[in-house]
């Protein structure tokens, strides 16, 4: 798998698990675009990590 995959993946997932963690308390607008911004943040930071690891970089 390559290195951009690996990053475009790790985004896509962070910023979909980011976004869903507001609606179990019921936060509005503003903490779903908060968390899944952050959550995408995070993937693409571990997605970069896992590509580096795995020499896809």
């Amino acid at each position: 798998m390559s290195g951009k995959a690996l990053i475009w993946g790790g985004m896509i997932i962070g910023s979909s698990i980011g976004g869903s963690v507001p609606v179990l308390w019921g936060g509005g607008f503003l903490a779903l675009s908060f968390f899944g911004l952050f959550g995408g943040l995070l993937g693409i930071w571990a997605g970069f990590k896992l590509a580096k690891a795995t020499g896809a970089l």
